[in-house]
């Protein structure tokens, strides 16, 4: 993890005050900006997102899908906690705490946005720093890529029916023809395009790879810290009213990373999978693919909406939060191991 990414969470903080002040000084451009939409889908948003997730998927080999077979323990360990239950699980506690637990002081207006929010963010496996996770925990490489890879794949095609289902448990309108333009936006033509520029780039050898890539990480990571100042410009007055609004919503998202952290490191485990096979499964399981979550909530929602907002907490707190599973699962390997004789990961 590099120094940029280790502070992920300073830069975030400093945007969200940045925003909140060029929001209160500034209001016109910033309304400008959010005007620019087709379809519902801002415009410039759009660009930033692209920017974010194009080199996070030209990392992703789609080749290794054939490698699934050698860690199929961990494969479904991860799969059953990112699709069967991590979803749901956040839905449950967005009805806990928004609409219960902490509802006397939330804005109720925004309560089915927030729960909405919390939704998307819970609906997409994280695709880039998975990596960066993994590594941290001498995770196996092999395994991480083909599980990512496995997960790129099924969020095609899952992510709008479990997001339609869910919000329609919650009795929340799914505007489904906003829905499934943002999954083929944010997700389908993304997909496409860094497939096909991958290859484009291998065939001139891997060193043409590593230096796009090289040169287009710097580009994402300011289009995220871009998209949130643009958010909080517009979340700023409702920040400002409620102050207490970010650290309510933090709650159901601190509980459901460690839950599903801790639900696949012990499944894994119980399994009798490796460790250096169990710590990447429970990275995965636990963190979010977070700018998708914040496209496709501004699309459905809107910029100045609870959804947005929620989504871009989750932001705020997934790099402290998972260097904590990093720790754990780091120091109890001994544990680990006592408890379940490692199997040969492939």
């Amino acid at each position: 993890m590099n120094t940029f990414e280790r502070w992920l969470t300073l830069w975030v903080a400093l945007c969200i005050a940045a925003g909140i002040a060029l929001g209160q000084w500034f209001p016109a451009p910033f309304q400008a900006i959010g005007a620019l939409e087709i379809a519902r889908v801002n415009l410039p948003v759009g660009v930033l997102i692209w920017v974010m997730v194009i080199p996070m998927l030209l990392k992703v080999d789609f080749g290794a899908l054939a490698q699934v077979r050698q860690h199929w323990r961990g494969i479904g360990v991860t799969l059953f906690v990112n699709w069967a239950v991590k979803p749901f699980s956040m839905a449950l506690l967005g009805w806990l705490f928004v609409r219960h637990v902490f509802a006397p002081w939330l804005p109720a207006d925004q309560a089915d946005s927030y729960i909405a929010g919390l939704i998307l963010l819970a609906a997409a496996p994280c695709t880039a720093m998975v990596f960066v996770w993994s590594r941290l925990t001498g995770g196996h490489p092999l395994f991480t890529l083909s599980q990512v890879a496995l997960n790129d794949t099924i969020m095609v095609f899952a992510f709008a029916p479990i997001v339609g289902l869910l919000l329609g448990l919650s009795a929340i309108t799914v505007p489904w023809d906003t829905l499934l333009t943002s999954v083929g936006l944010y997700i389908v033509l993304p997909v496409v395009v860094a497939q096909l520029w991958r290859r484009a780039l291998l065939r001139r050898g891997p060193e043409a790879l590593a230096a796009v890539l090289a040169w287009l990480g710097p580009a994402s990571m300011a289009a995220l810290l871009a998209t949130l100042v643009l958010l909080f410009a517009f979340q700023g007055r409702a920040i400002l009213q409620q102050p207490l609004v970010i650290a309510m919503l933090a709650v159901p998202i601190t509980l459901q990373v460690v839950f599903n952290a801790a639900l696949a490191y012990g499944l894994n485990r119980r399994l009798g999978e490796a460790h250096c096979v169990a710590c990447p499964s429970a990275l995965i399981g636990a963190s979010n693919f977070f700018e998708l979550a914040v496209a496709a909530a501004i699309s459905l929602f809107g910029f100045e909406s609870g959804a947005a907002l929620a989504t871009v907490v989750g932001v705020l707190i997934e790099v402290p939060l998972m260097l904590v599973v990093v720790r754990v699962v780091n120091a109890s390997r001994g544990w680990y191991e006592r408890g379940a004789p490692a199997k040969a990961p492939g």
